[in-house]
C-alpha cells in the first residue's frame, strides 16, 4: 500500500481516471461492434445513422487521450469503407 501522501493521491487520481477511460473504451466498442453487426446483417441504412456516432465517441477519446489520431482516423476509415462497400451481390439479376 501507498505510504507517502502523494502515492495515496495518486492511487484516488488513477482511480477515477480508470473509470473514465474504460467508460470510452466501453461505449466505443459497442458502437463499433454494433455497426459491425448490423453490415453482416445486411441493415446498410442503420449502419450508416450509426456511424455518425462513432465519429464522435472516436473524435473524443482521441481529444481525451484515451487512443491516438491515427488510431482514430484509421478505425473511422475502416468501418466508413465496411458500411460503403456492402453492395448487393449481382444487382443486374
Amino acid at each position: 500500500m501507498a505510504v507517502t501522501k502523494s502515492a495515496r493521491k495518486s492511487i484516488r487520481q488513477n482511480k477515477r481516471r480508470r473509470a473514465r477511460n474504460i467508460t470510452y473504451i466501453k461505449k466505443m466498442k459497442d458502437l463499433i461492434k454494433r455497426v459491425r453487426t448490423l453490415v453482416s446483417e445486411g441493415k446498410k441504412q442503420e449502419a450508416e445513422k450509426l456511424l455518425s456516432q462513432v465519429y464522435k465517441i472516436l473524435d473524443k477519446s482521441a481529444k481525451v487521450g484515451i487512443i491516438k489520431k491515427n488510431t482514430a482516423s484509421r478505425k473511422k476509415a475502416r468501418l466508413t469503407k465496411l458500411t460503403k462497400s456492402q453492395q448487393p451481390a449481382n444487382p443486374e439479376q
